[in-house]
C-alpha cells in the first residue's frame, strides 16, 4: 500500500489515477498530522509526500518517521512545485527520503521511481525478515547446544559413577569368586579323599559298591574341574599389561603338559613357525591348551589323532585376508582330524556350559572354548571354526601382532 500525502485534493486524485493505471493501491492524507495517525494504524510501503503544506511540513513528518524503529526504513519520495532549490532537495535526502521530485511531474517516470523504490522495499523487508529468522534459529540453536553440553556433561558424570561403581562389584565378584572356589573345592577334595580311602580300605570285594565309589570320584572330579575352570573364566575381567611373547615358547610348552596324552593316543603334532605377538602369555597359553586338549579329546576312536598349528600374518582383521609380510595381524589355525561337528552349532560352542557331545563319553565342563573366545577377543581378536562330522575341525584366530 502506498500513502499520497498533499494538502490538494487536486494533486491527490491526479496521482491515485496515475498509480491506478498500473494497479497500485494507494491510500490518502491532507496533512501531515492525518498522515502520522495513518502511518501508525497501516503499514506502508511506500510514501509519496508534498514538501510544502499548512501546519506540518513534509520535512518534519518524515523527521518523526525517521526516529522510529516501526517506520524509519519506508521509502519517502518528496514532491514539490516551490522548493525546487538545492538546499530544499538537500534537506529532503537528509531527513531520510528516497527521492526528490520537482512537479510538474512526469508520470511515466515518477511510476519508474516508485516501482523500483516498492521492490527495493521488498526485497530488504525479506533481507529483515530472514534476518530475524537467522537470529531466531542461532538462539535456539545455541540455547539447544547448551541444554546437549549441559545433559552431556550430566550424562558423562552419571556414566564415570556407574564406570567406578561397576569397577568396584567387579574387584568384589573377582574376590568372591576366590573365596567361592576355595571353600567349594576344599570340601570337594575332601570328598575325593575320603572315597579314595573307602575304596581301598573297606570295598575291594564288593564289585558293585567298588563301581559306585569310583563314579563317585569321577563326578567330584568333575566338579572339581569346573570350579577352576569357572576360576579362570572370572579373572579375564581383570587387566592384565600384554608383552611381546614368542608363541613357539608357548606352544612348545602346552604340547610338552599333554606329553602323556600325546603318548597315550598315539597323536602327532605339527607346529609351524609361529610369529611373536603382543599378548598376555599366560592368557594365550591357556587358549592352546583348551585348543589342543579338545583335539585330543574329541579325536576318533582307533585313529591316532594329527593335530596341526600354523599361523601366517595378513593384512586385515578378516578370518579371510590376504597373506601379507607386512601385515599388521595374524592368522593362527589349529586343525585336528578328530570327530568335527555340525557347522549349524557353530554360535553354541563358543557359549559357556554349551556342549555338542555327551559328556558321559567326552569329559569336559564346556568352558574351554568360551573361555578361549573370551581370551581372543579381549586380545582385540576374533576366533571361529570349520567343520564337518566325522572330518575334523579347524579353529581360526586373528590377533593384532
Amino acid at each position: 500500500m502506498i500513502l499520497i500525502v498533499d494538502d490538494i485534493r487536486a494533486n491527490i486524485v491526479a496521482l491515485q489515477k496515475i498509480l491506478e493505471l498500473h494497479k497500485l493501491p494507494a491510500d490518502t492524507a491532507e496533512s501531515g498530522e492525518e498522515a502520522l495517525r495513518k502511518i501508525l494504524k497501516t503499514d506502508y510501503s511506500l510514501i509519496i509526500m508534498d514538501v510544502q503544506m499548512p501546519g506540518m511540513d513534509g520535512f518534519e513528518v518524515v523527521e518523526i518517521l525517521a526516529g522510529s524503529n516501526r517506520t524509519k526504513d519506508i521509502p519517502v519520495i518528496f514532491l514539490s512545485a516551490v522548493n525546487k532549490q538545492k538546499k530544499f532537495i538537500s534537506r529532503g535526502y537528509e531527513t531520510g527520503g528516497v527521492d526528490y521530485v520537482t512537479k510538474p511531474v512526469d508520470p511515466d517516470l515518477l511510476i519508474l521511481k516508485v516501482k523500483t523504490f516498492l521492490k527495493l522495499y521488498e526485497q530488504k523487508k525479506e533481507l529483515r525478515d530472514i534476518r530475524d529468522l537467522l537470529f531466531k534459529e542461532i538462539e535456539i540453536r545455541k540455547e539447544a547446544q547448551e541444554n546437549l553440553e549441559v545433559k552431556v556433561a550430566e550424562r558423562t558424570k552419571e556414566l564415570v559413577s556407574k564406570n567406578e561403581e561397576l569397577e568396584m562389584r567387579n574387584h568384589e565378584l573377582q574376590q568372591f569368586s576366590w573365596v567361592v572356589s576355595h571353600d567349594l573345592k576344599e570340601p570337594i577334595r575332601k570328598i575325593e579323599l575320603f572315597i579314595k580311602i573307602i575304596k581301598e580300605k573297606y570295598l575291594k570285594e564288593d564289585a558293585t559298591a567298588f563301581d559306585y565309589v569310583n563314579r563317585t570320584i569321577k563326578s567330584a572330579a568333575r566338579m572339581s574341574a569346573l570350579i577352576t575352570d569357572l576360576l579362570d573364566y572370572s579373572r579375564l575381567s581383570s587387566n592384565v599389561a600384554s608383552v611381546k611373547t614368542d608363541l613357539n615358547l608357548v606352544i612348545s610348552e602346552v604340547v610338552s603338559d599333554f606329553d602323556y596324552m600325546i603318548e597315550m593316543k598315539e597323536a602327532i603334532v605339527k607346529v609351524g613357525d609361529m610369529p611373536a605377538i603382543h599378548c598376555v602369555g599366560s592368557q594365550m597359553r591357556q587358549v592352546f591348551q583348551n585348543l589342543v586338549s579338545n583335539s585330543l579329546k574329541f579325536s576318533k576312536k582307533d585313529v591316532p589323532p594329527v593335530i596341526e598349528i600354523d599361523a601366517e600374518l595378513v593384512l586385515e582383521k578378516e578370518f579371510d585376508s590376504p597373506a601379507s609380510a607386512d601385515g599388521q595381524f595374524c592368522r593362527i589355525t589349529v586343525k585336528d582330524n578328530g570327530i568335527g561337528f555340525d557347522e549349524r552349532f557353530l554360535d553354541k560352542i563358543f557359549i559357556i556350559f554349551q556342549s555338542l557331545n555327551d559328556r558321559s563319553v567326552y569329559e569336559g565342563t564346556g568352558i574351554g572354548l568360551a573361555i578361549a573366545k573370551k581370551i581372543v577377543e579381549k586380545h582385540n581378536g576374533i576366533i571361529t571354526a570349520k567343520s564337518e562330522l566325522h572330518k575334523g575341525s579347524c579353529f581360526i584366530m586373528v590377533l593384532p601382532v
